[in-house]
């Protein structure tokens, strides 16, 4: 694909909004995803490099994680090792499916996915009884095998649905389930991006640059709106998502 400038001047101040989104209430990819089909780069293109650009980003934080022992490794390694399968096997389905069909998926699954991340505080803080070892990891494991699936396929709330599995479902302390997740994210953003690489999908200059974009957003977010950053960056989302459909629609009736 044959970039202008005018693919980096919509991407990459959208990934960087993406960044920032994500540091300050999450769901950051309901914004990068979208950002490269507004530019116009095809879906397996747009979810590949999205995959590279988010890898960036994902890798900091998680280094920054265990380096503050955050990552239980004895736990998240069995979630790591089927992540990885799940992630592999969900990119390899997204390459099969035709950018048509792929496309109006998207505009099922998006809307759905933005609902669910911007209906509220998904996760609570509140402690839970804890549940016997043996379901705390059998629900890990099925999170990171199916959840990684559709991180693979797709993308977009990804974290969110790991921690509320492994809060809700398999009663961890909050902190636990981030930096397993953590782990787990890495590992399917890496995974599925070598599936795409492998196809032949991944825009490298594109998503190098717009994942430097996504860091620095990322790094101010979490730098300057640790409070009251929620009702701000709703708007900003629908926005985005809006200009979106707009686009795609116009695509298929235009």
């Amino acid at each position: 694909m044959t970039l202008t400038l005018l693919h980096f001047l919509i991407v990459c101040p959208l990934v960087f909004l993406g960044g920032f989104v994500d540091a300050v209430a999450g769901g950051g990819g309901l914004i990068s995803l979208p950002a490269y089909l507004i530019a116009g780069v095809p879906v397996h293109m747009s979810i590949a490099t999205n995959k590279l650009s988010s890898s960036m980003g994902t890798t900091l934080t998680t280094v920054r994680y265990a380096r503050r022992g955050f990552i239980p490794w004895r736990q998240a390694a069995l979630c790591v090792a089927l992540a990885f399968v799940g992630s592999s096997l969900g990119a390899k389905l997204a390459l099969k499916l035709d950018a048509e069909v792929f496309t109006l998926l998207m505009l099922v699954i998006l809307p759905l996915v933005a609902l669910y991340v911007l209906r509220g505080k998904a996760l609570t803080q509140e402690e839970r009884p804890p549940c016997s070892p043996r379901r705390t990891w059998v629900v890990s494991a099925l999170a990171a095998l199916f959840i990684g699936a559709y991180d693979g396929f797709y993308g977009p709330g990804t974290g969110t649905f790991l921690i509320l599995a492994l809060t809700a479902l398999a009663h961890m302390e909050i902190t636990k389930a981030n930096g397993i997740t953590k782990a787990i994210n890495l590992t399917t953003n890496l995974s599925s991006l070598a599936v795409y690489l492998a196809g032949g999908q991944v825009i490298l200059t594109l998503g190098l640059v717009a994942g430097c974009f996504g860091i620095l957003g990322n790094y101010l977010g979490t730098r300057f709106f640790f409070h009251g950053g929620v009702k701000f960056v709703k708007p900003l989302i629908l926005v985005v998502l809006a200009i979106f459909f707009v686009k795609v629609m116009s695509q298929f009736f235009g």
